[in-house]
């Protein structure tokens, strides 16, 4: 059994990069007026103010700090925790079957009142799974930020209400590439023959197949690994438009 926790944002607000270069993040209501990530902030300026959207500069030093926080808080939960992401973890609840939706909702209750940061969470038997369920528990506010898919029915209809490019690591052009071989929706592949996937894309989508079907493929990497590259970035003052300009 796995649980994804990630922060859900309550305000419309954007993050941008460095520099306020670009967005990085964006929350539900930002999104829903078309935000796009990676969009240039001095592009889209005077459109955020008509539209009421609330812009912050990043700061990494206190993210990291809330983030610490809000860790040290959920490892309480269990003690079986992966850091995926600065805003973002995977945790078992294994020995909490008969009780998992009450000591997720705790957990979520707990963390609110000992850092201020509301987060949304997702349970289901696989992290695939868990990723769509914490993203059904982000944006539907009748889940009350917990959401739960431990039988089939329920996540057959979790799937049936999702994009290809909403499931975890499937970005545009990999569901172009599905899409080109009838696999449509994310109900389609999990329905898909695996053996194909492999065949025609790779072990690491075959894998997310059988996740979908609720079969754990990719397990708690509690020791989080070293860092393998780096990269800095720089965008420009206004559109570059010529290999000259460039």
């Amino acid at each position: 059994m796995r649980a994804g926790v990630s922060a859900a944002p309550a305000r419309p607000v954007v993050v941008l990069s460095n520099n306020d270069g670009c967005v990085i993040a964006r929350s539900n209501e930002a999104e829903a007026l078309g935000v796009e990530m990676g969009a240039p902030w001095h592009l889209c300026r005077e459109s955020f103010d008509k539209a009421g959207v609330v812009v912050r500069s990043s700061n990494y030093t206190l993210y990291g700090d809330m983030s610490a926080r809000v860790m040290r808080v959920i490892s309480d939960f269990t003690p079986n925790l992966e850091i995926y992401s600065i805003d973002e973890a995977f945790l078992s609840f294994a020995g909490f079957e008969a009780r998992c939706e009450a000591h997720a909702r705790e957990l979520r209750r707990t963390v609110q009142q000992w850092t201020g940061i509301p987060v949304s969470v997702g349970i289901a038997p696989t992290k695939t799974l868990a990723k769509v369920a914490n993203r059904l528990a982000k944006k539907d506010a009748a889940a009350g930020g917990v959401r739960s898919l431990l039988d089939e029915p329920s996540q057959r209809e979790a799937l049936a209400r999702l994009e290809l490019t909403d499931l975890w690591g499937i970005a545009g052009r990999l569901a172009a590439w599905l899409r080109a071989i009838g696999i449509t929706t994310p109900l389609k592949l999990r329905d898909a023959d695996h053996r194909l996937v492999r065949e025609r894309f790779s072990v690491v989508l075959e894998r997310m197949v059988h996740e979908l079907r609720g079969v754990a493929c990719i397990g708690l990497e509690e020791v989080t690994p070293d860092r393998k590259s780096l990269i800095a970035s720089r965008s420009f003052g206004k559109a570059v438009e010529t290999r000259r300009g460039l």
